[in-house]
């Protein structure tokens, strides 16, 4: 299994290790400590060893950051976990906080003064990040102050840094070589009047030297950092360790090899009097230091390699696809399966563990190899359903019962594709308003799917479209509408959003979710996601613009028995029976007589 069910989280030592921590806060002389969910490449995902607000908290969701002081700790999250952190935290000694709409650096702001000494790491904080605290500062009083971290002195037994093999992602996937994209950034970077760029994150790493890694899970990622400069070999920062053979001789063709604790040196170097181009979202205060702090200039930018890595190759898109097509065989496989079992025999894990066995079977049989799930299948029965993030476990492992709806988030790792899905199904008779709040979340899903955009639109403009329908009942979701998606990369990738953060423009050929939800807390949740690509744009028929639009690349059944027909209008019928009957073609040639048969009633025009 490429999943594992143990507890994610101890939340029964929290208190003990908090007040481990407060005692290595007094010896530093400070009064508040900060714990981003962050590690040294702002990774969304991470390895074992830097899972610092985990093991202090218990709070194990991708995005969290808390701030303890000698008398309290606020466990700070977003909209996706606010149930979640309920169930994971010790309340005697952890509070929830809101990372939207009371953020740490207002929190700071509101509860430090002139006596107050914040300290934090500054591998873990942001040039951006430390900028905000700074101001909060500025206006209490208060003193930052930069310290070795403080969890690493108290975390007995703290796991190992990785060390797997690092592997080269050929051409046939990637679609261009290492030195192609190597002389695309090094141009980018001229083009912003700097010397060179520094890049932290390792999937900028993965893309730009065509390489993949097993450093986190899930994600085919190499830990790492790199200097391109405008001109000649960059230099890549990974250990040694981790380079054998033709993957250290293709490298040592393409750039220089160091170690990764001479990385600050040689920036230090690299610096003097240069202009470095860096993404503030992306590198961490010490990096910024050791620019500014050895006559560098800044150069503030996005991460050059971010938008080309997003904008998918011909070669790329055609393998996601193929991917899709794979992964689609592999879920009816799933969904058919489900239906026949009873109901008593079933629970979180054990449709977890058959999902990836499909996913595993099925690309053995159709000629491919599935690599990893793209991240910790999201099983939720009822009421865990309504965790848009749940997270299953032995000890929260839920049987079924009739009368609910099983929600399952999901996807598949292949060399030529990432892909990830949500269907919700109907488990016996949907309960309350199941089946009107099910058809609100398909229309909205079906207004992005069919809309159609002139270039330049932002995806905060097309978040509005998949909220319409919920909005229209009272209703809504807490989280973004869709992300982008890597090729073998990251499931989540920037720096497109479908949001109401979604600034960047969408441009054709990237690769976007689509997935709209709806969750009542404590009963049932609601999501339907497919990812989609963004299209060349086109002139219609007697417009007088060029619109672009959304190509769906996931292919699966959406469960019937939970729309209600009279909630939708002729062209949202006529998308989904269109939708519908793609899927039967598609996929109905690659599944037996019992799965056809299931298939064909799956996708009844309707």
């Amino acid at each position: 299994m490429f999943q594992s069910f143990n507890t994610p989280s101890e939340p029964q030592h929290g208190p003990g290790r908090l007040q481990q921590l407060r005692e290595q806060m007094q010896a530093v002389g400070a009064t508040h400590y900060l714990i981003p969910h962050a590690d040294e490449h702002q990774n969304e995902y991470q390895p074992a060893r830097v899972q610092r607000l985990s093991w202090l908290t218990g709070f194990s969701g991708s995005a969290g950051f808390a701030i303890a002081t000698l008398s309290q700790c606020v466990v700070f999250v977003d909209g996706r976990y606010t149930i979640q952190v309920r169930e994971q935290i010790d309340p005697s000694a952890f509070e929830p906080g809101d990372l939207v709409n009371y953020p740490p650096a207002k929190w700071l702001e509101d509860n430090t003064n002139q006596d107050s000494t914040i300290a934090f790491d500054p591998w873990l904080i942001t040039p951006n990040q430390f900028k905000a605290y700074e101001k909060a500062c500025e206006k209490t009083g208060a003193t930052l102050k930069e310290v070795d971290n403080l969890i690493d002195l108290i975390w007995d037994n703290q796991p190992s840094a990785p060390a797997e093999l690092i592997n080269l992602h050929p051409i046939e996937f990637a679609g261009k070589s290492a030195e192609q994209k190597i002389d695309e950034i090094q141009a980018a970077i001229e083009d912003c009047k700097a010397d060179s760029a520094v890049l932290t994150d390792p999937a900028s790493l993965a893309w730009l030297f065509n390489i993949r890694g097993s450093d986190v899970s899930h994600n085919p990622l190499a830990l790492g950092f790199a200097i391109v400069p405008t001109h000649g070999k960059p230099s890549l920062f990974m250990a040694n360790e981790k380079l054998k053979g033709n993957v250290k001789q293709a490298l040592e063709n393409i750039a220089i090899l160091n170690e990764p604790d001479q990385f600050l040196p040689l920036l230090a170097k690299a610096a003097e009097n240069k202009r470095i181009h860096c993404d503030r979202d992306r590198i961490s205060a010490a990096v910024s230091n050791a620019v500014t702090q050895n006559g560098g200039q800044i150069v503030s930018g996005r991460d050059p390699v971010s938008l080309p890595k997003a904008i998918k190759n011909d070669i790329e898109i055609e393998g996601s696809r193929v991917a899709h097509v794979r992964d689609g065989v592999a879920m009816c496989r799933f969904l058919c399966w489900l239906d026949a079992q009873e109901v008593k025999n079933l629970d979180e894990i054990s449709a977890a563990k058959q999902l990836e066995q499909y996913r595993l079977e099925t690309a053995q049989q159709m000629g491919s190899t599935l690599e990893d799930i793209s991240f910790g299948t999201i099983s939720g029965f009822g009421p865990h359903a309504a965790i848009p993030h749940y997270s299953v476990s032995e000890e929260s492992n839920l049987n079924f019962s009739d009368n609910n709806l099983y929600l399952c988030d999901s996807g598949g790792q292949y060399r030529d594709g990432t892909t990830d899905i949500t269907r919700t199904m109907a488990i016996g008779t949907p309960p309350g308003e199941a089946v009107k709040d099910f058809t609100l979340v398909l229309k909205g899903h079906i207004a992005m799917a069919s809309a159609r955009f002139p270039e330049g639109t932002k995806g905060l403009e097309i978040d509005v479209m998949a909220r319409q329908p919920l909005w229209s009942y009272g209703r809504d979701f807490a989280h973004g509408t869709g992300h982008g998606i890597g090729s073998y990369l990251n499931v989540h990738e920037g720096p497109q959003s479908i949001s109401k953060r979604g600034h960047v423009p969408l441009q054709a050929g990237m690769i976007v979710s689509n997935e709209p939800g709806y969750y009542v807390a404590g009963e049932y949740g609601i999501r339907i996601e497919n990812l989609v690509l963004v299209t060349e744009a086109e002139t219609i028929e007697n417009g007088n613009i060029k619109t672009m639009a959304f190509e769906t690349l996931t292919l699966a059944p959406i469960d019937l028995r939970l729309i209600d027909k009279n909630l939708l209008r002729d062209d949202e019928k006529a998308w989904l029976n269109n939708y519908h009957a793609t899927v039967h073609a598609t996929l109905s040639p690659h599944l037996n007589e019992t799965e056809q048969a299931w298939l064909k009633q799956a996708t009844a025009a309707i």
